[in-house]
């Protein structure tokens, strides 16, 4: 028996140590992050591309769809000046390999850059930028907002939606129950397999949010470098989309406590946002159609949407100034909104009949004070010393 029972913790002591040698080594940074020398290494077959280039070099006009026996969604093509919102160029899986690099400048904490992300590089000393629609839930805990990455884009796409460029795949949308869905079925950009994107994509260094730039400027400003209402042709689209995606921070703005309502501005009202996309929130309910909600910021002369997701965290917070009474006091927060710059756009028709208003316009922000970035910071009166604190919608008071 004692021999025996010696036996067994041999047997046990052996199993155990090769238990702990199956362990996989801890990963070193060196496994997750590449050097400059290796990006040339790996990009040796082929080239890597500003991102401006990328659009110039393999974003077409009309896409790959357009003669398709189901082409692209109906509302998406403007004939009287030959301009499409929406196209989807493949890029070929074969060949020289085509890498684009930048650095992350969205974070998706807070909810308004779902699955999608917006990479920057800077050329020249200015931003060129593109968004990435990926299939990736809660991206942002994997590429992190400052993370440089480097993605080999052969066998993918790059198209655009409602004018905006980004890098994607394919998607064919045949919702028939949508609103307006006889407009909308068709091929649109769609987003990347999670899988398929971690496949391309190397990370470069450890993420720097530092390194990210802020073109920070007046609405007066903005609209010297980029046009409120872009003429209907091929160089003004080019300039509206080369634009998009600019990490911006707008300075000398408050909510008016409007928004836009098909081309007129209405004021926002004090319903439910359950039941009302009118209510003087940043995104009260679409009815799940999904649009982005926007409410207008100015500085008392020009003015740009602030666009929001309705599945956003901070969706139904009360504007700045804004309450369960109205919004008579949103012009007393005086400060800057920062985000995403974008011209949003998914009716050809106001392109054909020029029906362009400039609120096409739109920054986005990827948080509020308390939830993600702190990108919307207002001061009552411009007192530094008395900053708005954001306040939730309290259904407690429509009782």
């Amino acid at each position: 028996m004692k021999t025996s029972k010696y036996l067994s913790y041999i047997v046990l002591s052996t199993f155990v140590l090769a238990l702990v040698s199956c362990e996989p080594d801890p990963l070193k940074s060196e496994d997750v992050f590449i050097t400059e020398a290796q990006v040339a290494e790996i990009t040796a077959d082929g080239k890597v591309y500003d991102l401006n280039e990328f659009l110039d070099t393999f974003m077409t006009e009309e896409g790959t769809y357009h003669n398709d026996t189901t082409p692209y969604r109906e509302r998406s093509y403007d004939a009287t000046h030959g301009l499409y919102l929406y196209s989807v160029d493949t890029l070929p899986q074969a060949g020289p390999g085509i890498y684009i690099r930048g650095r992350i400048c969205t974070d998706d904490y807070a909810g308004n850059f779902y699955k999608a992300m917006v990479i920057q590089q800077i050329v020249n000393g200015e931003q060129q930028t593109l968004r990435i629609s990926v299939d990736l839930g809660s991206s942002g805990g994997m590429y992190h907002m400052g993370q440089e990455i480097l993605v080999r884009c052969n066998g993918l796409a790059v198209g655009r939606y409602a004018n905006q460029p980004q890098l994607c795949v394919p998607s064919y949308n045949n919702n028939i129950y949508a609103m307006n869905a006889s407009q909308k079925v068709g091929w649109c950009p769609g987003r990347i397999n999670s899988s398929e994107f971690r496949r391309a994509t190397r990370m470069i260094g450890t993420p720097d949010p530092d390194k990210l730039q802020y073109d920070e400027l007046t609405l007066a400003e903005l609209y010297a470098q980029v046009p409120q209402k872009p003429t209907t042709d091929a160089a003004g689209m080019d300039k509206v989309r080369k634009a998009d995606g600019r990490l911006v921070r707008i300075k000398g703005v408050h909510f008016t406590g409007e928004f836009d309502n098909n081309g007129t501005l209405a004021k926002c009202d004090t319903l439910h946002p359950d039941s009302s996309s009118n209510a003087n929130v940043f995104a009260p309910t679409t009815s799940n159609i999904g649009y982005p909600q926007s409410r207008l910021i100015s500085d008392g002369s020009k003015s740009i949407m602030c666009s929001s997701s309705e599945y956003a965290k901070f969706a139904y917070y009360y504007l700045p100034g804004a309450d369960r009474h109205g919004v008579t006091e949103c012009a007393n927060w005086e400060g800057t909104v920062t985000g995403i710059l974008g011209w949003y756009l998914d009716k050809a028709s106001d392109l054909a009949s020029n029906k362009l208003d400039g609120y096409e316009w739109s920054v986005t922000p990827r948080g509020i004070p308390g939830i993600g970035i702190e990108d919307v910071k207002m001061y009552y009166q411009g007192d530094t010393d008395r900053p708005w604190k954001p306040e939730e919608f309290n259904p407690n008071d429509y009782q």
